[in-house]
């Protein structure tokens, strides 16, 4: 019998033949951190432990609240930073212009490879499936334990089937399909399971767009989300030319492969849509929600911060002017200067935007665009959560780029096919 991407991956790093709902015991490839490394520095302290056992398996990107919006903030990078010298770490991406969203910026450095496992303090290090690795969020006292022995337990997940086919109409994008189908499979659908992405339809998605799907696995609760690392991938890492270790392999589930749970869809049938305040699976068709009123559009995160998807949004805003404050925050500083060659930073001024530095922004409600009281946005985020972009008396629907600058060209709710 065949065996699943998760059961092949643990089965390698292992070193035995293991199945789903075994335990494991393996050295992670990478452990990333962002700025949530500084209160982990102080798990790791009491553990007693006076170094971590391997520095160069480390990453610190600062990014959730950058530049540091508060003294606090401030006081959390600097340790980030002592505690990086202290341990040599060599993996740290500080406040400056090569860094970005983690997420993004594990992609782009070429930590993020096929067959690797790979673990982060922050539940969207699912992201990483879009490169074809076994990557998924840990908590804070796990992490510190990793840093201090170099390994980490797991139970071997089961694995569901996504089968995807065909091809989005104009004006629907990646963020509506995992809209609809976290819909469908609700908040809890897919528990401590290996989320397999398979078919044509993803074959047909660019990376980013398999980065967008992946990134939102948690939403369903995923274990991991992860595509097939198909000759696109091969060649994302050929061109990048930066991966960071050799040990990579692009490994698959057979064919005959036992899963829990299949699901199948025709990209043909999505339509755009929305997630509705205060769950992510409080999903809505475009037309169900079209002409609700908005303060605020947000354009960037880890999900949908990418080139496409501000060529996307410029599609639709060029030319025209917004009636809402709407904020552009590129996931990386790559990402800025592939937008400032291509013109879209103007096209974002000349709309009326506010184009911010990379970074997480207003998307945990930090800096760059909070909500007031009252007050409702459309984000490009991956959370709708009561209070996540400020007041807990505000409002979040998430959607796809297209939608937010369709949304923030009227001040309410808009379908994207109607502005194209």
């Amino acid at each position: 019998m065949g065996k699943t991407f998760a059961e092949k991956v643990f089965s390698k790093k292992a070193g035995y033949e293991v199945s789903a709902n075994d335990i494991v015991t393996v050295e992670p490839d990478w452990c990333m951190s962002h700025d949530n490394g500084a209160p982990i520095a102080r798990i790791f302290k009491k553990i007693g432990v006076e170094k971590v056992k391997y520095p160069e398996r480390i990453c610190f990107i600062l990014d959730h609240a950058v530049p540091a919006p508060s003294s606090d903030h401030a006081v959390n990078h600097k340790e980030v930073r002592e505690f990086s010298k202290a341990q040599g770490i060599p993996n740290f991406y500080d406040v400056m212009s090569e860094g970005g969203v983690c997420h993004q910026k594990m992609v782009e450095e070429g930590y993020a490879l096929p067959g690797l496992v790979m673990v982060g303090s922050d539940s969207h290090t699912c992201t990483y499936g879009a490169m074809g690795a076994f990557s998924t969020g840990i908590g804070r006292s796990e992490m510190a334990g990793t840093w201090a022995t170099g390994h980490l337990w797991f139970k071997v997940p089961e694995s569901m089937k996504v089968v995807v086919t065909g091809k989005f109409n104009p004006g629907v994008t990646a963020k509506d399909f995992i809209l609809k189908f976290i819909g469908d499979v609700r908040a809890d659908g897919a528990d401590y399971m290996s989320v397999e992405f398979h078919g044509e339809g993803i074959e047909n998605m660019s990376i980013a767009e398999r980065m967008t799907l992946c990134n939102m696995g948690i939403e369903f609760g995923a274990k991991n989300a992860v595509c097939k690392p198909d000759q696109k991938v091969l060649d994302f890492i050929k061109a990048n030319n930066n991966a960071k270790t050799d040990k990579w392999e692009a490994i698959w589930a057979d064919e005959d492969a036992t899963y829990a749970k299949e699901y199948h869809y025709d990209l043909a049938d999505i339509k755009p849509g929305v997630a509705k305040p205060h769950k992510v699976d409080n999903y809505a068709p475009i037309d169900e929600v079209k002409g609700t009123e908005i303060h605020e559009a947000f354009l960037g995160s880890c999900t949908n911060g990418r080139l496409i998807d501000f060529q996307a949004a410029a599609s639709i805003l060029k030319g025209k002017h917004v009636k809402v404050r709407t904020v552009v925050i590129p996931a990386s500083w790559k990402v800025y200067r592939q937008l400032m060659k291509e013109g879209l930073i103007d096209v974002f001024l000349d709309a009326g935007c506010v184009v911010c530095n990379p970074g997480c922004g207003p998307c945990m409600g930090n800096h760059e665009g909070i909500l007031a009281p009252g007050e409702a946005a459309i984000s490009t985020a991956n959370r709708n959560f009561k209070g996540r972009m400020g007041d807990k008396e505000s409002f979040i629907y998430l959607a796809s780029p297209m939608t937010v600058a369709a949304s923030a060209l009227k001040g309410e709710i808009a379908d994207p096919r109607e502005a194209l």
